[in-house]
């Protein structure tokens, strides 16, 4: 069965445009045009992806990624408009897994669905024959069934977080620089991101484990270097 892909953009030409590029690879696509139709889709059905304008009608695109983010862990792509930097920090923060300013080439943006959902399955993958549970000092993640707990709490993670968080216990007691984790996180993307990124969603992980900036108990800074999670 052929993935399913919710497009939300009161642009109805791009919206319309997008759906053609991708129902050509396959994708089964579902269009809102507002927010408000959106979020009774969100919360009717899971999808395997979602791409949200920011700037929606009634309710907006940070809205409703907050709301994905209560149920389900697919990846998220962000609509942003051209120089909206706040928008992107705020959409990383929000639990978005990428993003793309206006205007885009919807080939790039069918080429950045693909990548998501190949590092989503690979995640969620059944096959994991090596390091299905990774258990260091607080977290424990099990990569079979991409679960995360947190001293037995349960933390609910994106997958860009949950595979930053998985780098760092595989490697831990080892300093990981930013760079590493981004070409080990999007190396098959061609396209350029910004190291600030990973520092976005390293923040949103502390937030999430209750982590301290100046004094984490397990995702420390490393000055200079990278971060690092002690065995």
């Amino acid at each position: 069965m052929s993935e399913s892909i919710l497009i939300v953009d009161d642009e109805r030409e791009i919206a319309d445009l997008v759906s053609l590029y991708l129902e050509n690879e396959g994708f089964r696509v579902v269009k809102c045009y507002d927010g408000k139709s959106a979020l009774a889709c969100i919360e009717e059905t899971e999808y395997d992806l979602a791409i949200l304008d920011v700037m929606l009608p009634e309710i907006n695109g940070l809205e409703l990624c907050r709301k994905i983010r209560e149920k389900y862990t697919y990846p998220v792509i962000m609509l942003t408009a051209k120089g909206g930097e706040t928008d992107k920090i705020n959409g990383l923060t929000l639990g978005a897994d990428d993003y793309m300013t206006k205007p885009f080439l919807p080939l790039e943006l069918v080429a950045r669905v693909k990548a998501q959902l190949r590092r989503y399955k690979r995640y969620n993958s059944k096959r994991e024959p090596e390091e299905d549970i990774l258990t260091v000092s607080g977290p424990m993640m099990n990569c079979k069934t991409h679960e995360c707990y947190l001293n037995e709490r349960p933390l609910s993670l994106t997958p860009t977080e949950f595979s930053i968080l998985r780098i760092l216990c595989q490697r831990k007691g080892q300093v990981v620089s930013a760079e590493d984790l981004f070409h080990l996180i999007w190396a098959d993307e061609y396209y350029t991101k910004n190291n600030n990124t990973i520092t976005v969603h390293i923040r949103h992980l502390r937030e999430k484990m209750g982590d301290s900036f100046e004094e984490p108990k397990y995702i420390k800074t490393v000055w200079g270097c990278g971060y690092k999670i002690e065995g």
